[in-house]
């Protein structure tokens, strides 16, 4: 049993660091699932300028995959709909309305220029071997733009999830060289659907903002919901309006949703009810207004990270520098390299260095016979030539020997020095040339990528204030309705969110919500009292003992109770004598004559009781038996 106990625990752990690591969580420096990661390199190796079948896609992603392709279809719809990095034609859904995509094989997608640019560089890219060891497949993208605020993430894996929202493109490469210029700034969401943001409480990503729908009045009788809020769509938003309509909440007459490429809902209001009054109601009580909570989590050297949105961005600032250094020193090795042999290859064809291999006959001697050439002129040459060196020279066409333009040659070699310099010059001030970098990314994609959340700072609505209002309920003792739609002399002046306290003859009583037509007699017995549950109202009772014909009075508050649940205010068994609401009783008390007994009534003030806990029990009146009191 223990053996068992231990294997389970191995493989759970196993699971967990599976889905954590390799599913649900993405890494801090591409901010890709490994499934995105997988479709993104799939396509920047289909890439051809033309556009691609998702299933297609989708079946060449399941060589590094190992997954349904269901799973990668979806996975690769919801990367498209981020707006960044791939190109759409067809049906791929509407993040508006929350209509699914077509089937995979209608829709086609490419990779934009935008990620051609940013994400890929096969001699920055360190791989691994694919799940069924056949193909090479990359460990991360050398990603120059901070994938990871720019579009989001949602993520549930094993005793953790992850959810960070997206920000503008061009605020971010701002604020990464604000970064590198030592500069204050200061970063918020953007969202796809747009909206209103208070962005207040933001706290770098660590806390939370507020949303609301974008709402026009088109006149005093009609509102329209041009944006909706994040997570929400046009449906769930008229689901929510049509719930709280019901509840009555709000009041409308009715509502349309015209809802194509951008959103359209048009709510029409009833006789009395105009557009300025019913604004604040949708924001209390419908999704026109959401709270969303931040909490980012990415993976960093296999672990995950719990970082805010400040150490997330320094982060990709340094792997920038660091990706941007790698690719000026491989653009200073093959700029030295395109030096060198064209320097060796004048010095050979110039010095005529051919002709003195004319007459050796084996491979060795021509070799050698070269490298002896050669070796006066070593000095004007970056190294020293060796054997691959050496195989170009003896490869040269005659027709390119006997056409070489030596000038042409010369001014190719300066012109790679002049970049030559310009690289070294760039990789001395790495700072400004990663400023350069990201200023040119703006200049060429920021135009693309407008804001679309508009930022404002959003009062607090009182609910219950929006909400109130004056009812009136009444109480039919004869047929046992309570409700605000019975008929009744005195109805009870009471408001929507307030609820009634009903005592019965037998000595129980529970408390309701407010309704419009109830039932409340249960197998004849009878509701007493009906009033407003508002804990404070002190309620004075006197009740007898059938057996002993003793009479005890009580007077207590329903401060506690949990609606629809029967609670009893005197115990089982006992007969009800009096009940009363008003402040002041005073009680007749006539009591049962005995022989010798002068007494034969008795006043008794309520007063005197103390106000105490509705279980608590009654206080004797008198030691004698009572035959009625008023």
């Amino acid at each position: 049993m223990d053996d068992f106990k231990l294997l389970m625990k191995d493989h759970y752990l196993k699971y967990a660091s599976y889905v954590i690591l390799d599913r649900a969580i993405p890494h801090i420096d591409d901010g890709l699932k490994p499934v995105q990661r997988r479709i993104l390199h799939t396509l920047y190796t289909m890439h051809d300028g033309k556009l691609h079948k998702v299933a297609n896609v989708a079946g060449q992603t399941m060589a590094y995959h190992p997954h349904g392709d269901a799973a990668i279809v979806d996975a690769l719809i919801n990367l498209a709909n981020k707006g960044y990095l791939l190109d759409q034609q067809g049906n791929f859904g509407n993040i508006f309305t929350g209509d699914p995509a077509a089937a995979a094989r209608y829709i086609e997608t490419r990779l934009l220029p935008l990620a051609m640019e940013t994400l890929f560089n096969p001699d920055l890219t360190e791989t691994v071997l694919s799940y069924d060891s056949r193909r090479q497949e990359p460990v991360c993208l050398p990603a120059k733009i901070p994938l990871v605020l720019m579009q989001g993430a949602d993520g549930i894996a094993v005793g953790m999830s992850t959810h960070i929202f997206p920000h503008n493109f061009g605020e971010l490469l701002e604020a990464e060289i604000a970064i590198l210029e030592g500069r204050e700034f200061d970063l918020v969401p953007d969202f796809p659907t747009g909206g209103i943001m208070d962005a207040s409480e933001y706290a770098r990503g660590k806390g939370k903002v507020k949303l609301r729908a974008k709402l026009e009045e088109r006149d005093a009788k009609t509102l329209i919901i041009t944006e909706v809020c994040y997570g929400t769509t046009t449906e769930s938003l008229i689901r929510s309006i049509d719930e709280a309509a019901k509840k009555g909440k709000l009041k409308i007459e009715a509502i349309n949703d015209y809802t194509a490429e951008k959103v359209e809902i048009e709510i029409k209001l009833p006789r009395g009810i105009y557009a300025n009054e019913l604004i604040p109601a949708l924001y209390s009580f419908t999704e026109c207004e959401v709270t969303l909570h931040s909490q980012p989590i990415v993976i960093k050297d296999n672990l995950p990270w719990e970082p805010d949105i400040d150490a997330m961005l320094n982060h990709h600032v340094e792997k920038l520098q660091e990706y941007l250094k790698r690719e000026l020193e491989i653009e200073l090795g093959r700029l030295k390299e395109k030096i060198f042999d064209k320097t060796l290859e004048q010095i050979f064809i110039e010095n005529r260095l051919y002709k003195k291999i004319e007459n050796v006959s084996s491979m060795d001697k021509i070799h050698s016979t070269v490298a002896a050439s050669l070796e006066p002129y070593h000095d004007q040459l970056m190294r020293v030539p060796t054997h691959d060196d050496r195989e170009k020279l003896l490869n040269i066409p005659i027709r390119r020997i006997s056409r070489f333009d030596l000038d042409k040659n010369q001014e190719e070699i300066a012109a790679n020095q002049t970049q030559l310099a310009k690289v070294e010059k760039d990789l001395k001030q790495i700072k400004k040339f990663t400023i350069h970098y990201l200023k040119g990314l703006l200049t060429k994609y920021a135009k693309d990528f407008p804001r679309k959340t508009q930022m404002q700072q959003l009062e607090e609505i009182d609910r219950r204030a929006v909400a109130t209002r004056n009812i009136k309920v009444g109480f039919d003792p004869a047929t046992g309705f309570i409700g605000t739609k019975v008929a009744s002399e005195k109805p009870l002046a009471c408001t929507n969110f307030d609820k009634l306290l009903l005592l019965y003859q037998d000595g129980s009583y529970m408390v309701i919500n407010v309704p419009e037509k109830q039932y409340v007699q249960q197998d004849g017995n009878k509701v007493i009292y009906a009033g407003v549950a508002d804990k404070q109202t002190v309620m004075s009772a006197v009740y007898k003992d059938p057996k002993t014909h003793l009479c005890y009075a009580k007077r207590f508050i329903v401060d506690k109770f949990i609606l629809e649940k029967v609670y009893r205010y005197f115990e089982e068994g006992m007969q009800l004598m009096l009940l009363s609401d008003q402040p002041k009783v005073t009680l007749d008390v006539q009591l049962i004559p005995k022989p010798k007994q002068k007494v034969s009534r008795l006043a008794f003030d309520m007063e005197q009781v103390r106000v105490k806990g509705v279980t608590a029990h009654g206080v004797r009146i008198s030691n004698r038996q009572v035959k009625k009191l008023t």
